[in-house]
């Protein structure tokens, strides 16, 4: 099980103090809308539910493919001129590092030592431990970019200056993460205050080995990194929701009966264009490190 801990009621963005949230474990901040997690991880002593990996492969890889070469995109077209050397903190199945290597000469850092182990294996460039420990002195990056990973990092604004070190002048920070303002999100935390708490506590992954610590919107996104020396040079939103890979993204989340697997596939896909409306629960930022002085 995930462990809970007491909240530090002193919001990491604005300096306010927050307030309860829907959980004992949650707290919202009433002035810029920040929202933390009193959970602690357990990667690498996980002693809950074990995560299937080859069902998360086949429920989340279409999906994060799609949006990994987006963000490649991006890379490219923010580092320096000659920037090559590209860092993916928390690499996990080394992925974004197949999707990426072919612009850039990439690395990734993983801590999980199983997933990180498979990658290596595969022959992906894959340090096993914690950013920035494992990487060695004087090691700087062109780009350096967090998938889903950043909003896991409970000492945030410390991973933020390590990045700022280790990226060369004019180097880009990109961050891809949940937004607070996405539909599903929101929706989540409609239902919970309708007493069905189990959609919200998923997408904070509490009792998984690595549960949210954060969730941002783009506003206070933005805030908190400037605040480490950095400049957004563009901010965008993601697909949450596509059709590649949806029906194997349904399979894997339990035992659902064909016939209602099915009705759930066909009207999610039907949905997928009414969701676009409304704000993604992905968002992504790309921060530039500023000059010194």
């Amino acid at each position: 099980m995930t462990q809970r801990k007491q909240p530090d009621m002193a919001c990491i963005v604005c300096g306010n103090t927050k307030v309860a949230g829907l959980e004992g474990w949650h707290a919202t901040c009433p002035v810029c809308s920040y929202e933390s997690a009193a959970l602690t991880d357990a990667i690498n002593a996980h002693t809950g539910p074990e995560v299937n990996e080859a069902e998360r492969e086949a429920g989340l890889k279409a999906l994060r493919l799609e949006n990994f070469r987006v963000i490649v995109q991006y890379a490219r077209k923010h580092a320096p001129p000659a920037g090559r050397r590209l860092l993916d903190v928390g690499s996990a199945h080394g992925w974004f590092l197949e999707t990426a290597r072919e612009q850039f000469e990439v690395l990734g850092v993983e801590p999980d030592a199983v997933v990180g182990g498979r990658a290596a294996a595969r022959g992906l460039p894959v340090r096993s431990g914690y950013f920035p420990d494992v990487l060695a002195d004087g090691e700087r990056f062109d780009v350096i970019v967090f998938n889903d990973v950043i909003e896991h990092i409970p000492d945030i604004r410390s991973a933020l200056g390590a990045c700022h070190e280790r990226l060369d002048s004019g180097g880009i920070l990109i961050l891809n993460l949940p937004s607070s303002s996405g539909f599903f999100y929101r929706l989540s935390k409609l239902v919970a205050r309708l007493g069905w708490k189990a959609p919200f506590d998923r997408l904070w992954q509490k009792d998984l080995p690595s549960p949210h610590v954060h969730y941002f919107n783009p506003s206070n996104l933005r805030r908190l990194v400037a605040g480490q020396g950095f400049e957004l040079v563009e901010a965008a939103e993601l697909p949450a929701l596509r059709a590649k890979g949806l029906l194997e993204r349904l399979r894997c989340a339990g035992n659902v009966p064909l016939v209602s697997l099915y009705v759930q596939y066909a009207a999610i896909l039907c949905a997928i264009p009414v969701l676009r409306m409304f704000p993604s629960d992905i968002i992504v930022g790309v921060f530039r490190k500023k000059a010194a002085g």
